[in-house]
């Protein structure tokens, strides 16, 4: 396993990294120092937990609102028959066009 290193709130972190998982990891780093840079440039709370505490909150509960989202409807594929018949009618419009001039170029 790779270790890298990274800063959060300023101070310096030394973590874990499965091989190919260090730019996921960045990402992970840098919406965790995200969260809780913007807790702690709000005012209210000074204590390094404190902040660690809510932005983890705020991340989790942003996720289960993700997950809890419904997945929108796939879009339904049209059935063989409609696909037949568009196709012949793409045939039928390309063979009208190119029956004037008899040849492609």
């Amino acid at each position: 396993m790779k270790q890298i290193e990274v800063q959060i709130m300023g101070q310096s972190y030394l973590l874990g990294c499965p091989e190919g998982g260090e730019a996921q990891l960045r990402d992970a780093v840098e919406r965790v120092d995200g969260a809780m840079c913007k807790i702690r440039d709000a005012g209210k709370v000074k204590a390094r937990d404190r902040i660690a505490v809510l932005a983890s909150l705020n991340l989790a509960f942003d996720l289960v609102q993700r997950e809890a989202a419904p997945a929108p409807a796939p879009a339904t594929a049209p059935d063989a028959t409609e696909d037949d018949a568009r196709a012949t009618q793409l045939i039928q419009r390309l063979d009208q066009a190119l029956a004037g001039d008899g040849h492609l170029l």
